[in-house]
């Protein structure tokens, strides 16, 4: 077999191995909360925000504005560990290797 064959196979298996990992992340979750566990974001591995948890004492109409902060501060969290979570997987299924466009 040629090399370019040879790198086509290596590439194919590279390509399932990235879709079965993409699979697998979904079922991940990760978690970040925000003011001392009042609000709590739940995300998985594709970064979708799976749930969101606001304990009743800090909905207060009055402070509608710092709710709102906290629930960016949470989903933000939520996401960059969620990345990390995929940046990680990647790294152990490249053996380190960055490839751009894939995972930052």
């Amino acid at each position: 077999m040629t090399k370019f064959g040879d790198m086509m196979k290596q590439a194919q298996a590279l390509q399932e191995k990235l879709a079965r990992l993409q699979e697998e992340a979904g079922k991940k979750t990760v978690e970040a909360t925000a003011g001392g566990g009042m609000v709590t974001v739940v995300a998985n591995g594709r970064q979708e925000i799976v749930s969101i948890k606001i304990d009743p004492e800090v909905v207060n109409p009055k402070e509608v504005e710092m709710l709102q902060d906290l629930i960016l501060a949470a989903v933000n969290e939520a996401r960059r560990k969620a990345q990390e979570l995929m940046a990680e997987q990647m790294k152990a299924l490249t053996g380190g290797i960055q490839i751009p466009g894939l995972f930052p």
